[in-house]
């Protein structure tokens, strides 16, 4: 306060201990005609301990928001949920998990839908010293392509009407350090293709209205489940970018390839909705294991698992405890009957021959039971007795 009077000058958050405690106080000088006549001091902490206790609970706050932001751009997933015990699928994945390894390869994952590619890409990132660094996901088809570019690549104050204050930082940006996934490129339209060749070449990202280039650390991971080298021979791909992007390739197996893993990814599922579901199905009869491995899952292991928990709640409304093929709607008309073309026979006769093995399987699945047959076949039980007699199987 002495030196605030002296010197005409405020002094700030200095110690002052006033009758018995320490505080923190503030001078402010006091002029009139240019003179000062006197100081205004005030304490901003009745107690030095008051402020010890806030500036605690800022970096509390801080450091919660930290984890928050850090969990959210967290990879979820490793190789322990990635299923399966065929050849083939040993063999990829053995192959990722060496890949993970090196850090700065550029990785592209192609695969049919519902194989597990974000999985995959997920895995990499966990198994690699990026680990503890954010994992960034792009989904390439769900942004609008007038705004794929600032999402990509931040923006600056004023780069446009709307443009938030202070700008913001792309998707590249906030993956520093660790992983971006670049998943469906294959819909990327090609002036983007064009804009991220060029990041991918130098490895620094310009801002949107911005004059800095900005270094990046990241691991880039591409996924799609188009065709992207008969994409490059159409013109629809750049294949410049096809090059800078395939580095290392990994290609998902389609469902319908590893049927034998079906069995294991069934028994998995079982666990994981047993617990989210609250749930307790025991387990699934052989039988219909067969049925799903009949069937040629267009939708590959997403398509499973949606299966298996429509399955288990339908079997749990009706107090069931073991899954069987009733609990699986689709597979009443997926008996997966093949239809052989022969030049000597007419549309008639191979639409009664179809029939007939249509109705040969639904028989077998029933037990021979008709009542259970006519409902797999959605028909009623007179009009099955009709094309039993038809067809000469024995029934009583």
């Amino acid at each position: 306060m002495d030196l605030t009077l002296a010197s005409g000058e405020a002094i700030y958050g200095y110690n002052w201990r006033a009758n018995g405690r320490n505080m923190i106080a503030s001078s402010i000088p006091i002029i009139q005609d240019g003179q000062v006549i006197g100081v205004f001091a005030h304490s901003v902490f009745l107690d030095i301990l008051d402020a010890k206790e806030m500036i605690e609970n800022l970096l509390s706050q801080i450091n919660m928001y930290k984890r928050e932001i850090s969990t959210f751009h967290q990879a979820k997933y490793s190789f322990d949920d990635l299923i399966g015990s065929s050849q083939e699928f040993i063999k990829l994945i053995k192959i990722a998990r060496q890949i993970a390894k090196h850090p700065d390869t550029t990785v592209l994952i192609t695969g049919e839908s519902g194989t597990g590619k974000e999985l995959l890409a997920n895995s990499i990132h966990n198994r690699s010293s990026r680990s503890s660094r954010p994992f960034i996901r792009v989904n390439c088809t769900a942004i609008p392509e007038n705004l794929l570019e600032t999402e990509l690549f931040g923006y600056e104050e004023g780069a446009y009407t709307g443009a938030k204050k202070r700008g913001k930082p792309g998707k590249f940006e906030l993956a520093q350090g660790g992983t971006i996934f670049l998943d469906e490129i294959g819909e990327m339209s090609f002036v983007m293709q064009s804009k991220l060749l060029t990041v991918l070449q130098e490895y620094e990202v310009e801002r949107v209205g911005g004059s800095r280039p900005i270094i990046l650390d990241v691991r880039v991971i591409a996924a799609t489940n188009r065709d992207l080298n008969q994409m490059v021979t159409e013109g629809a791909f750049r294949q410049d970018l096809y090059f800078r992007l395939n580095v290392f390739h990994l290609e998902m197996i389609p469902l319908r390839a590893h049927k034998e893993d079906i069995a294991i990814l069934i028994e998995h599922f079982l666990k994981k909705f047993n617990v989210r579901l609250r749930v307790d199905i025991k387990g699934i009869s052989d039988k219909t294991i067969k049925s799903l491995e009949h069937y040629q899952w267009p939708g590959n292991v997403r398509e499973l698992e949606n299966v298996m928990e429509r399955a288990m709640i339908i079997a749990d409304m009706e107090g069931s405890s073991m899954l069987s093929r009733r609990h699986f709607g689709f597979l009443n008309t997926a008996f997966d009957v093949p239809v052989s073309l022969n030049q000597t026979q007419d549309l008639k006769t191979i639409t009664q021959d179809f029939e007939r093995q249509v109705i040969k399987r639904a028989m077998q699945e029933a037990n021979n039971d008709i009542l259970t047959a006519a409902k797999l076949l959605s028909i009623d039980r007179t009009t099955l007795y009709r094309k039993l007699k038809k067809y000469n199987f024995p029934f009583s």
